[in-house]
């Protein structure tokens, strides 16, 4: 269980298909899912202590339908349903929608794949499949210091095919507001190039505000490079909010395989570069054990120094946490 991907897009092998034949097509709808639970003690929130047995540290938790149709001429058509589930309580996640997670309709072919619905962001992407060792999950999430720019609803998202070792994805988010098409309106778009071991991208999102006068915009060069057994990764981003005020973040982390096992750590920074120069800073160590292709346990351990008015917490793949040092073990089961 060594990448991003093979947790967020699991439905390959793993997956129970169900095939039917068409007129002059054959559809492939795939059902898969994640059950992940764990036990996580947080210290250090204005509260108190809290220990509690939590759904998604790892991973979020979910039960989703992925299908595909050949319509010929290399064009195909797809969409995904996905619903976040609290293995903790029975309640499905994201507030209670039925496909919290991800929603979706498209189009794919030689000239690249264009898709409709409630769907990631290009920055998210490169966040959690590049930049972040953790996979954005468990205490050492890079959302716990990074902007959380994870689903846009209402959107339309192309992505290119690859180019002499280059890719492109756009994504635009309509604000659906009446009389003015830039309030509450998202865009975001990424560039990537991959070749051998290396994968840099250079990632933009712009999110306006309800009264279409302001919006913020955030943009980050990541980067991840394999040497057999040992993954770098690192990421810097630049920060401005609804009232134009700057920030930096910053990642630097390592993945190394070891056997059945897989060490997880990073450091992460940030810092405003207005007022008071408010700072936090992270450290996180975390240990994959798989016990077949599709379980695995896990341990993590996250804690955060907030300095001059910061107020960062050590969260995970699912909560946002409370406070500042967070504790993770429990299993996840892929299917």
């Amino acid at each position: 269980m060594e990448t991003c991907l093979k947790y967020r897009y699991i439905a390959g092998a793993c997956a129970l298909s169900l095939t039917a034949a068409c007129v002059q097509a054959q559809s492939l709808v795939k059902v898969y899912g994640v059950a992940d639970a764990g036990i996580v003690l947080e210290r250090g929130g204005p509260a108190g202590s809290m220990d509690n047995v939590s759904s998604g540290v790892a991973s979020g938790s979910r039960l989703g339908f992925k299908g595909k149709e050949d319509l010929g001429d290399g064009l195909s058509a797809f969409f995904v349903l996905e619903n976040g589930i609290g293995m903790d309580t029975g309640k499905a996640g994201q507030g209670g929608l039925l496909f919290g997670r991800q929603a979706l309709v498209g189009l794919s072919g030689a000239a690249g794949s264009i898709s409709l619905g409630r769907q990631y962001a290009p920055y998210y992407k490169a966040l959690r499949d590049i930049a972040d060792p953790f996979c954005t999950g468990l205490a050492g999430n890079a959302q716990n210091i990074f902007s959380t720019l994870t689903r846009v609803d209402n959107s339309v998202d192309y992505q290119s095919p690859k180019w002499h070792d280059l890719q492109a994805e756009v994504l635009y988010g309509a604000g659906e507001v009446a009389g003015d098409t830039a309030k509450h309106r998202t865009i975001g778009a990424s560039a990537t190039y991959e070749a051998g071991p290396l994968t840099v991208v250079l990632a933009h999102h712009q999110q306006g505000d309800m009264a279409g006068v302001a919006h913020s915009r955030n943009t980050m060069l990541v980067g991840r490079y394999r040497y057999g057994d040992v993954v770098f990764h690192g990421a810097y981003s630049r920060n401005r909010d609804l009232l134009g005020n700057p920030s930096r973040d910053a990642l630097v982390g390592v993945a190394v395989r070891m056997g059945p096992g897989r060490w997880l750590a990073s450091l992460m920074a940030h810092r405003d570069d207005f007022g008071r120069d408010a700072q936090a800073r992270q450290a996180a160590i975390g240990y994959e054990y798989s016990l077949s292709q599709r379980t695995d346990l896990y341990a993590a351990y996250g804690h955060i120094v907030n300095r001059d008015g910061a107020n960062y917490h050590v969260g995970n793949a699912t909560d946002s946490g409370t406070g500042t040092t967070g504790i993770n073990l429990g299993v996840r089961h892929v299917f």
